[in-house]
């Protein structure tokens, strides 16, 4: 990927996550990375592809980090998730979730290619961990994903530490889970 591209793509996350996807237009976007239009439109035909192209970044990160967690042989699938989960909730700014967000301003048309890149991005989550292991039930599955939407979502209003640390002990709890796995 060429450098200006990959500025274009950081600096239009940033933007879209700190300040919201229709607040945020393509000239704010060329200004601050310091790009030309034509550079822009060498890469996107639109603002949509743009948006959709910086949520598949950022899904390709979060599921990276899911599976760098999920490794850890010694303590429970759930548990290592919650924990990649909670590392990524630490590490970003605690604004919500960008994919939630995205949908919330690009309402209900599920038509939309933006409102489709965020149905997706849930399956994607869901495939991952069901790839992981394939005996995780249904029930499972969506009480496991309550917890990390749940936690995302309240760590927009609480003390993100605090947050991931009952993120950790529900999971625990939820799933019957020993704290040495």
């Amino acid at each position: 990927m060429s450098s200006k591209k990959e500025m274009l793509l950081n600096v239009a996350e940033n933007l879209f996550y700190h300040y919201g996807f229709h607040s945020i237009g393509l000239k704010r976007i060329i200004t601050d990375a310091d790009i030309a239009i034509m550079t822009l439109y060498n890469h996107f035909d639109s603002k949509d592809d743009l948006i959709v192209e910086v949520l598949l970044r950022r899904e390709q990160r979060y599921l990276e980090q899911l599976r760098q967690y999920a490794d850890n042989k010694a303590q429970p699938l759930f548990l290592n998730l919650a924990e990649g989960h909670a590392r990524w909730l630490m590490e970003h700014e605690s604004r919500g979730c960008m994919f939630l967000r995205a949908k919330e301003e690009f309402g209900g048309d599920p038509e939309h290619v933006i409102v489709q890149a965020v149905h997706a991005h849930k399956k994607h989550v869901m495939t991952l961990i069901k790839k992981l292991d394939a005996s995780i039930t249904d029930r499972d599955m969506i009480r496991f994903f309550l917890l990390l939407e749940g936690s995302t979502a309240l760590a927009e209003t609480q003390d993100v530490s605090i947050v991931c640390r009952e993120l950790l002990d529900m999971t625990r709890n939820s799933f019957k889970l020993s704290h040495t796995g």
